[in-house]
């Protein structure tokens, strides 16, 4: 089972290394709530001490479904396509996805997906309470003066 490694960390961050996406098939976990092993997925909440999204990356074998259908209590999830190639299903729609396609599900949204291409499908979902984004992009920053330390890195 592959392992992430720590880059660096802080009372302000955490960085951590996951490796090339093409090696997220090595990685496994027990399910919490099925207690089934899952390959292929890691989850960062807690790697990273996240407090406010859980952030995972799935690979999915070629020609295969994710094998289960799935809502959530509060929280939203955005699927992001890195690889691959197949359906997404939410409730009664089921719509081709793609490298690139972006998908946000509400919480009862009944969902699913499948990789119908002959390569890995890489697939990112950040997963976070509806409605609790307050400000965001440049409404929630603020820039600083502060000596920078990346020149001639």
């Amino acid at each position: 089972m592959k392992q992430s490694e720590k880059i660096s960390e802080n009372k302000d961050y955490s960085a951590i290394n996951i490796g090339r996406l093409d090696e997220i098939k090595n990685y496994s976990l027990i399910h919490p709530k099925s207690g089934k092993e899952v390959k292929g997925k890691v989850f960062l909440k807690e790697l990273i001490n996240a407090t406010g999204t859980e952030i995972s990356f799935t690979a999915l074998p070629p020609k295969t479904e994710l094998g289960y259908f799935h809502i959530h209590n509060k929280d939203e999830e955005t699927y992001i396509i890195i690889k691959g190639a197949g359906y997404y299903q939410v409730n009664d729609d089921c719509f081709p996805v793609k490298e690139g396609s972006v998908i946000r599900v509400a919480p009862e949204g009944v969902r699913s997906l499948s990789n119908t291409s002959d390569e890995e499908m890489i697939y990112i979902c950040v997963q976070s309470k509806v409605n609790s984004l307050e400000e965001h992009t440049t409404d929630d920053g603020t820039r600083v003066e502060y000596e920078s330390k990346l020149k001639g890195r």
